[in-house]
């Protein structure tokens, strides 16, 4: 009771850090959006559209949270804990969305060159990156063990970066009249943005597609099953992901004496459990190979 109290409480004040980085980017977005309106800049209008998706993100990781904590029941017989991963997977297709839209505007922006107001970029993109910060800073430890939030912390990581190019540029743009910074920094951001989304998204697909846990061979796992004594075999292997934390296996397993099945089948589960995190195991047991599908 106490760890479920103790578990309650962590997730209750993941949920606030969550609620006050939505809050402040949200905000954030609103101040940028007008003051790249207002100064003509491209890379603060981007910086703002960037920043909307990382609140979008934090909103999605936010609800993703509250349904994977829903306990397992006849619909959702493994439970919801892939909402999570699901919503890694949203958060990245708007990373790349985010990042091919901006390199659209920065090519176009060289043929349609337009004045830009240096002091409010920087003012703006400076206000910008102490909120990027805090929020990264908000969401950075709840990110080590969740793939969900990860995605969210990126948006925010790559944001702060951008952030600092877009000061750079009107930097730049106030000392030389460097107007080529802003599409230049803009193509920079949205590289970053497409390289950050690339990270994540073929480990949250390999989730999503059954995949095995990429630090588990399968040879592996079958040579510690056949080394439990009693066991002469193990084949028709299934191992995937249940999440990104917890891992399932199938099998069949050809054992001498069905007299020893209970010992056997303890012994089996312990070991898969505590060497390769298998906290789901179905396993059938057989006296001689069965190499139908109807086995």
């Amino acid at each position: 009771m106490v760890h479920e109290h103790h578990h309650h409480d962590v997730d209750a004040m993941g949920d606030r850090r969550l609620g006050w980085a939505i809050a402040i980017n949200m905000l954030l977005t609103l101040a940028q959006i007008i003051g790249g309106v207002l100064s003509g800049s491209l890379a603060l209008i981007a910086d703002a559209l960037h920043n909307f998706s990382d609140a979008a993100s934090l909103l999605i990781a936010w609800i993703a949270r509250r349904i994977g904590r829903q306990p397992a029941d006849y619909f959702k017989t493994f439970g919801y804990k892939r909402a999570e991963v699901i919503a890694a997977l949203i958060n990245l297709v708007i990373l790349v969305i985010v990042g091919l839209y901006l390199v659209y505007e920065a090519l176009w922006r060289m043929y349609e060159p337009q004045v830009i107001e240096g002091w409010m970029v920087v003012i703006v993109a400076g206000v910008a990156l102490v909120i990027d910060v805090a929020t990264a800073i908000l969401t950075f430890t709840m990110s080590k063990n969740s793939v969900n939030i990860r995605a969210a912390f990126l948006h925010n990581v790559s944001d702060a970066l951008a952030s600092v190019g877009v000061i750079i540029a009107g930097s730049l743009i106030l000392l030389y009249g460097w107007y080529w910074t802003d599409t230049a920094l803009t193509l920079l951001i949205a590289g970053y943005v497409l390289y950050q989304a690339a990270t994540l998204l073929p480990q949250t697909i390999h989730i999503l597609m059954q995949g095995t846990p990429e630090d588990i061979s399968i040879e592996e796992i079958i040579n510690a099953m056949e080394s439990v004594e009693g066991v002469s075999n193990v084949h028709h292997v299934h191992l995937w992901q249940l999440d990104e934390h917890k891992n399932a296996l199938e099998a069949h397993v050809i054992i001498g004496d069905f007299g020893e099945l209970e010992s056997i089948k303890r012994a089996l589960k312990s070991k898969i459990e505590q060497k390769f995190s298998v906290f789901h195991s179905t396993l059938e047991f057989e006296v001689e190979h069965c190499g139908e599908a109807a086995c």
